[in-house]
């Protein structure tokens, strides 16, 4: 995996491009987070987006209820057990999302320059002429010439299932618009968007709590994210319902940046959270198309460096009806990689797409090719500058770690974490090969029973570039002096062997804590 790496500075053959791609057990190290639905929620369909890459499943609240989801659930569950390939589960909640409600469900043709009214009277019925809307502020919020977009899921930029309005009239609570293109809408919801305009409903609507301390809770989420993301007072305030909720207090939390609000106070919404979205189907937008790279570049760089996950949005969405992706989506793919991503998010492409699991392969292809080429020495001389001096004990441990793997060539680095953090830290660094992650389960009581933990840590490291968890026997120690040496380090080289990663005389790097150190250990594997 390692051998082959090129800089993108250095002179590729061109010939070289067209040699086939070599096959691995890991698709890519970059994460795929695939949104499950109508397309994909039978056990076979799902058996095959695990197989193909997928490690993060979301679960969309603004479509379907909790009993839907339920049973989508319950098929990932027989899924990861006939595969043995490990999935975390993401909660997606509707947040303040404006939404035009079509219960006829029939198809609306809005025509250029034809006069729509958006309306709050939820009684009306959808028409090329009315469409109703979930939010009655809308008139007090908009004034003449301010852009509204409405989509069909989303507006993608695509004139034919997206429309471009413009405020023309407020009368009442009703918003009079002129339609700036010709569009036909279909299927029972829209969604709305309100270009620049300050929405004045709560980042946690009373349906998102309902569905976290219900549906979340009984499935021990790993990870929420939040839609509509503005403030970091946003982040604070779900965490205070995870940690009422108990059972979720580990739960981590993704803000969603959609809008130039959450844009604005970026900073300070990314050391609050555990991680980010880059939500790029509606805060493109808000941002002229323009800009749109230079948000990803800045945000993607200020993750990396903050040591948080960083997932992008909207690659493919040629892929919801193509078995194969456009050529600038291709590429968009590979500089998401060479951005610094973590993860790409798939939408629709999985949740109603008619190809969800070639889609999750041809993107798993995509980034192993990108991350043969990402210029990890460059990157590494960044995040060391950044860290400064003097570097805390376990950053300096996590970078050592990382550059003695690069230096003897190692095939895989093996860490052995508790929380999770020591494995994380390592892959801020990027290294060029993968990272087992050995979370050591703890031993935990209330006095009334006893449990381990160490499943949430395990589980939430599938969202992180280069990080592959497996969780430790608790009865088998991490070091071993006895002859039968059965400690965890054997389990996780012949783990690593079954995988296909580790063979006959690799290197392996091992990053440990022995007592009270933490060491860092080069072995070389024997026959």
């Amino acid at each position: 995996m390692h051998s082959s790496h090129l800089l993108l500075e250095e002179p590729i053959r061109m010939t070289s491009i067209l040699e086939p791609s070599k096959s691995s057990f890991f698709p890519a190290l970059t994460k795929i987070v695939g949104t499950l639905g109508p397309k994909s929620r039978s056990v076979e369909v799902i058996a095959g987006c695990l197989k193909a890459g997928m490690s993060v499943a979301r679960f969309d609240f603004s479509w379907c209820d909790a009993d839907y989801h339920q049973e989508t659930l319950e098929n990932l569950k027989i899924a990861v057990k006939s595969t043995k390939k490990l999935c975390a589960v993401m909660l997606d909640t509707v947040g303040p999302e404006l939404q035009v409600i079509n219960k006829t469900e029939k198809a609306i043709s809005l025509k250029a320059d034809g006069l729509v009214t958006l309306t709050p009277s939820q009684d009306q019925e959808a028409s090329s002429e009315v469409l109703p809307i979930n939010f009655d502020g809308l008139a007090k919020a908009v004034k003449k010439g301010d852009t509204i977009f409405v989509g069909q899921y989303l507006f993608t930029g695509s004139e034919t299932t997206s429309v471009w309005l413009e405020v023309e009239e407020v009368k009442g609570d009703d918003v009079i618009c002129i339609s700036r293109n010709a569009a036909t809408l279909g299927g029972p919801l829209f969604t709305l968007h309100v270009s620049q305009v300050h929405i004045d409903m709560p980042t946690l609507t009373e349906k998102d709590k309902e569905v976290i301390s219900t549906w979340g809770v009984q499935n021990k989420i790993d990870f929420l994210s939040l839609s509509y993301c503005r403030h970091a007072e946003d982040v604070r305030q779900a965490r205070e319902l995870l940690n009422s909720c108990g059972d979720l207090s580990q739960t981590q939390i993704f803000a969603k940046i959609e809008n130039e609000e959450g844009l604005t106070h970026f900073d300070e919404i990314l050391q609050e959270a555990d991680g980010i979205i880059l939500s790029r189907g509606n805060l493109g937008i808000d941002l002229p198309p323009e800009k749109v790279f230079l948000f990803q570049k800045a945000a993607l760089y200020k993750c990396n460096m903050a040591g948080k996950p960083a997932v992008l949005t909207r690659v493919v969405d040629s892929m919801t009806d193509n078995l194969r992706p456009t050529r600038a989506e291709a590429t968009d793919v590979a500089n998401a990689v060479l951005d610094g991503s973590d993860a790409i998010l798939l939408g629709a492409e999985t949740l109603r797409g008619l190809y969800p699991v070639e889609t999750i392969s041809t993107v798993g292809r995509i980034c192993c090719e990108a991350e043969k080429v990402f210029n990890q020495d460059l990157f590494f001389k960044k995040t060391v500058k950044y860290v400064g001096e003097p570097m805390t004990h376990l950053e300096s441990i996590a970078s050592s770690a990382v550059r003695a793997a690069i230096k003897v060539k190692a095939s895989v680095i093996i860490c052995f974490t508790s929380s999770g953090r020591a494995a994380r830290l390592i892959a801020k660094y990027r290294p060029t090969m993968p990272v087992l992650s050995v979370v050591i389960p703890r031993l935990t009581t209330n006095q009334l029973k006893w449990s381990f933990s160490g499943a949430f840590e395990a589980r939430q490291s599938l969202i992180v570039r280069g990080l592959f968890p497996m969780l430790a026997d608790p009865r088998h120690p991490a070091e071993s002096t006895s002859a039968t040496n059965e400690s965890v380090l054997k389990v996780a080289l012949d783990h690593g062997e079954q995988a296909g990663v580790i063979k006959s005389h690799d290197r392996v790097v091992v990053c440990q804590k022995v007592g009270d150190a933490s060491v860092v250990k080069i072995i070389e594997l024997e026959d």
